[in-house]
């Protein structure tokens, strides 16, 4: 029998690409996506179209309005930066930077594992072709994982050791890509921009979409997601 797994579902290229990991693993899928007022909100449909694909057991997603928060270009008023060189993408935390959403998605994650009885968490996350996310390094998730281990009954209770799998942590954006190529990952169902247009095509210059279509030409491979013509901005 498989065992269940955790697996935090956004809707992009990067957490497809996990979930395939962990299918290949022989784990079964309990997908967990969150509609946490983000501007993006197209991702949502993708999430449920990616776990769809890959044929998770069950997909949850959940409401947490982190627009009363603010602060970042994902759920405030705030321009999302567009056309930014590599330098300028790797100095400093950007404004899409969205207040502890890693800590609040795994913390989440966390309690739905506990009531499935699952050790094992999933997340896409990337320290090599990110955007300064402080919350996508190795050592803030190896903390989160001994967090995970204090603060859980089953923990304690010895009846579940958890673990955050990253396994996309130290890849290039053209590897993660090969990779799931391989899996059988349907990029066209996948989404990542910050700023898609009313139909949900992708602006093709917010940091988001640079790095995804850097990757997908060093994997020497077209990019199937939809974006929007030039001239339109």
């Amino acid at each position: 029998m498989s065992k269940p797994a955790v697996i935090l579902l956004s809707g992009g290229l990067d957490s497809a690409t996990t979930a395939a990991i962990a299918r290949s693993q022989g784990f079964e899928l309990h997908a967990l996506s969150f509609d946490y007022g983000q501007r993006h909100r197209g991702e949502l449909d993708a999430a449920q179209a990616v776990g769809h694909s890959l044929g998770v057991r069950r997909h949850v997603t959940l409401a947490i309005d982190l627009r009363q928060f603010g602060a970042s270009a994902l759920t405030a008023a705030i321009d999302v930066p567009k056309g930014r060189s590599d330098a300028e993408m790797s100095e400093g935390i950007p404004i899409t930077y969205v207040p502890a959403r890693n800590t609040v998605f795994l913390s989440l994650a966390l309690g739905y594992a506990e009531v499935l009885g699952a050790a094992d968490i999933f997340i896409g996350v990337n320290a090599v072709d990110y955007s300064g996310y402080p919350d996508c390094r190795p050592e803030y998730i190896a903390a989160f994982e001994r967090l995970a281990n204090l603060a859980t009954k089953a923990s304690v209770e010895g009846r579940l050791k958890f673990e955050i799998h990253t396994p996309l942590i130290l890849w290039s954006k053209a590897e993660i890509i090969r990779c799931g190529t391989r899996l059988g990952v349907d990029y066209g169902l996948t989404r990542s921009c910050y700023d898609p247009d009313s139909l949900g095509a992708a602006c093709g210059a917010c940091d988001s979409c640079s790095l995804r279509l850097k990757g997908f030409a060093e994997a020497g491979l077209t990019d199937p997601a939809p974006y929007r013509a030039k001239d339109e901005g």
